[in-house]
């Protein structure tokens, strides 16, 4: 980097974390599972995950600023190509598990956008159910997208700035418009605070048990998703050794709060069994009854007869529609390729099928094909069972949550390795004592390991035995093809048919 390159300054390091980790549907959604009690838990992930996590990450980037392949490079050569592979192709193919979640969700911002509320129990394409003609559609949309993501199109990345921008108008739209209820219902809460145990018991009788309680602590883990980016930027910072320790703690404590907060804000204008108990509601939609609830609620507040305060709630609604429509449109044209490419370039030549890695026009054009093909399949599976579209959604939330967090555990388990070769030069370090950074990789790994265990085993003890099954599936047959793809290379490497094992 040349020294005229302009740096970071540590506001504008706190500003990207913010913007890359913090994500407006996490407080409404969270508050549909657990109420006020969810924001204990927010708290408690950032003390035994976000912070100490991000340390890790901020030192493996700056010891493998030059490395190509990102977070394959790091558990490569701190452990071997084998455990790097499966840990990177399971954080790849999680990206492919949330696309099948997007493609099949960004119905319900669309409804929203045109209509002001969730119609999408209602659709039917060619005498199909609600679960299947939304599986269709979300078959359609993949197809698109991988159409033109395949032509290069790299300026529809513009769509999600717009969509950011309008994201944060939500959260300032949320905030101001709790404290305008408020004021107009005299300092009332909506969803009243009897004592203590409303910050720590859920009003949703689903997580009304330990089981699911520590099952939430998942969701909490997913909302901090993204950390593992924030590496990259300590050596485009200002002074890192001072300010980016800092500046990711500051920043750490703003997301923790601002979730918080937020959070809280929705208990201001939303009494959870009058607006959240129908069985319509789920994890998919809730966040948009709960704005189309604060739109009603603050006309309600100031006397706004019943017809004004309903328009009041589907504008609200169409609002958040559209502001999440645009981001989720920008964010799957830039991740239905990025984790592919880094998953190419990382790799060991030899280790993916040469046609996969060939690049055309900057794009995995054949790689993008296939991956297209494996998430409509999972797409098809999934919608044609026959479940409702509550189930439906609850599935493949399930499945992108688990299958998400699970490769934190593979990248933090390698940072002892990492912390014990002294040939790795670190310029950076903020676990100065080896025995502490042994505390936390273990606090993180059990931490995310526990949450996970329990998010899979929950909902088959409550009777939901095909939640269980296909959040357990999805990592299963990635890992398992991670496995054999591996195993392919190794016997070539033996018989010397690809000796060369530098990275594409």
């Amino acid at each position: 980097m040349s020294a005229k390159t302009k740096k970071l300054t540590m506001g504008a390091l706190i500003l990207m974390i913010f913007t890359s980790v913090y994500g407006f549907n996490n407080m409404p959604r969270s508050f549909y599972l657990m109420g006020y009690g969810a924001i204990p838990f927010y708290i408690l992930s950032a003390v035994v995950f976000f912070v100490p996590f991000a340390f890790m990450v901020a030192e493996y980037g700056s010891a493998f600023k030059d490395e190509k392949g990102g977070i394959f490079s790091w558990m490569q050569i701190c452990v071997n190509t084998k455990y790097a592979f499966v840990a990177t192709f399971m954080w790849y193919t999680s990206y492919v598990i949330w696309l099948v979640n997007i493609a099949s969700g960004i119905m319900i911002p669309l409804s929203n956008a045109i209509f002001g509320t969730d119609t999408t129990s209602k659709w039917s394409l060619f005498g199909l159910s609600s679960t299947q003609t939304l599986g269709i559609l979300g078959v359609c949309f993949v197809i698109v997208v991988t159409f033109f993501a395949s032509k290069g199109m790299k300026n529809i990345q513009k769509v999600s700035s717009i969509g950011g921008i309008a994201c944060m108008f939500l959260n300032v739209l949320l905030i101001l418009g709790a404290l305008l209820v408020l004021i107009g219902n005299k300092g009332q809460l909506a969803q009243p605070i009897t004592s203590a145990a409303s910050f720590v018991d859920s009003p949703n009788p689903e997580y009304g048990g330990a089981l699911a309680v520590l099952a939430f602590v998942v969701y909490a883990l997913f909302a901090y998703g993204g950390t593992e980016a924030v590496g990259g930027l300590v050596d485009e910072t200002e002074n890192p050794e001072k300010n980016f320790g800092k500046g990711l703690t500051i920043a750490a404590v703003i997301v923790a709060i601002g979730y918080s907060v937020g959070i809280f804000c929705v208990g201001i204008f939303t009494r959870w069994s009058d607006v959240l108990s129908a069985e319509t509601v789920n994890k998919a939609n809730a966040s948009y009854i709960i704005m189309n609830n604060l739109g009603y609620q603050l006309g309600a507040a100031f006397g706004a007869s019943t017809n004004v305060c309903v328009q009041m709630g589907n504008w609200t609604a169409r609002i958040m529609g559209i502001s999440i429509l645009l981001t989720l449109v920008g964010a799957v044209f830039t991740l239905i390729y990025s984790p592919l490419k880094q998953l190419i370039e990382g790799s060991p030549k030899g280790l993916l099928p040469e046609k996969y890695c060939k690049i055309e026009n900057g794009m995995p054009k054949y790689a993008l094909k296939v991956q297209a093909t494996i998430a409509i399949a999972f797409i098809l599976l999934v919608s044609m069972g026959g479940d409702t579209v509550s189930k439906f959604f609850n599935i493949l939330v399930s499945m992108t949550n688990v299958a998400m967090t699970l490769p934190y555990m593979f990248i933090a388990a390698a940072f002892i390795k990492f912390k014990k070769n002294k040939d790795i030069k670190k310029p950076f370090v903020i676990f100065k004592n080896d025995k502490v950074a042994i505390v936390f990789t273990v606090l993180v790994t059990a931490t995310v390991g526990f949450a996970n265990f329990f998010t899979i085993i929950q909902p088959a003890i409550d009777g939901d035995i095909a939640t269980t099954v296909w959040s357990i599936l999805g990592p299963v047959l990635f890992t398992a093809a991670a496995l054999i793809l591996h195993s392919r290379y190794e016997k070539k490497m033996a018989a010397g048919k690809n000796p060369d094992d530098t990275a594409i």
